[in-house]
């Protein structure tokens, strides 16, 4: 009995299925999926954080479109060859589905919308990125798996067993190639490639667990947890970048400029960790201010704070001109003479509370 081992990792076959009319897109698929990951468990960890439940949902609203939109602008700006150059159709710009949606665009502008989201809803945005980095990069790493049904981001070739197979697909209704809509006409791989898109999933794996441990360990706070996912892709993606092979534009005589500004954003995200101030944020209030919205870290509505303050003087007694110890009449008690005027100087007198003073 001989055993099989597998030399290669396919890839799948085709990337779209047709629902009637409908295309359905395993890299929109796996891009939502990701989406309402990092959605669910971020709402999750910002409740266990001392967060209003919901309000990672409502953040939500306004991040993932920023995100989304970002993510595109950013890929077409470095890109732009694909869609600008001589021969292209500029409006491919638009085709999302196609791929194409650039993490750096997609954490800047999402934080944009995260930004407005959490003004609105009081909420530090810090404290709002500390609880669902964890999240982000998972759903990093289940949208790399669009990658794989599109035959995109490899590296060399490679005779690795893990080497990923790329396979010759068309349009069935034309015959023309189409590596991303189209279908395999064979199993037979035309080239065995380094998978780079699983060396980025599952570095990102590894930096969601690293930012749990540390968020444990250190109970990291004010934006820290979040700088450490930063840092921790950033890491990853500049010797990942440095295997891929698809077209990229270049700065500094060749350099991609994916790997420049993996460099650059791992600086920032260094200092700031080293720099952002230690510990963690105390819990949320759990009221809600004037407009509704959940209360910030640390602060209380002026309403709140002026009955409390009347509470505190309520339990001091009544007023001193009633005297500690008139019955609600303003009798004084059977089993005390009736006041003769002030005390003598040196003699105890009763204190508002009732205690004697000297």
């Amino acid at each position: 009995m001989s055993t099989t081992l597998l030399a290669a990792i396919p890839s799948p076959d085709r990337g779209v299925w047709m629902l009637g009319p409908i295309p359905i897109r395993a890299y929109a698929l796996c891009i939502i999926a990701g989406i309402v990951v990092a959605v669910l468990w971020g709402e999750r960890r910002f409740v266990a954080r001392g967060g209003p439940a919901g309000t990672v949902t409502d953040v939500a609203v306004y991040a993932v479109p920023f995100g989304l939109v970002g993510g595109r602008l950013y890929h077409v700006a470095t890109d732009w060859q694909s869609y600008f150059g001589p021969g292209r159709n500029p409006v491919e710009a638009l085709y999302i589905w196609q791929g194409g949606l650039g993490i750096w665009g997609a954490v800047a502008l999402g934080a944009v919308g995260a930004w407005i989201g959490c003004r609105r809803h009081g909420v530090p945005l810090p404290f709002f990125g500390d609880a669902v980095a964890p999240g982000i990069v998972v759903a990093q790493a289940i949208g790399r798996l669009g990658n794989w049904f599109n035959q995109e981001l490899y590296g060399p070739p490679t005779t690795l067993p893990w080497g990923l197979e790329i396979y010759e697909r068309v349009d069935p209704a034309t015959g023309l190639p189409d590596l991303i809509g189209g279908v395999a006409v064979s199993d037979v791989p035309i080239a065995v490639v380094h998978p780079t898109f699983l060396y980025e999933l599952l570095w990102n794996l590894g930096v969601a667990a690293l930012v749990l441990w540390a968020d444990r360990r250190f109970r990291l706070g004010h934006g820290r947890a979040f700088a450490l996912y930063v840092a921790g892709y950033t890491a990853g993606r500049f010797w990942i970048e440095l295997l891929r092979t698809d077209s990229a534009t270049t700065v500094f005589g060749g350099i991609r400029i994916n790997v420049v500004v993996s460099v650059v954003v791992f600086v920032g995200a260094v200092l700031y960790i080293a720099l952002a101030k230690r510990g963690r944020e105390e819990p949320f209030a759990t009221g809600a201010g004037a407009d509704g919205d959940a209360v910030a870290v640390g602060s209380a509505p002026a309403d709140d704070d002026r009955a409390a303050d009347e509470a505190v003087r309520d339990t001091d007694g009544p007023a001193e001109a009633d005297g500690p110890d008139r019955d609600p009449a303003g009798d004084p008690p059977a089993d005390e003479p009736p006041a003769r005027g002030p005390a003598p100087v040196g003699k105890a007198r009763r204190s508002r509370s009732g205690s004697t003073r000297r």
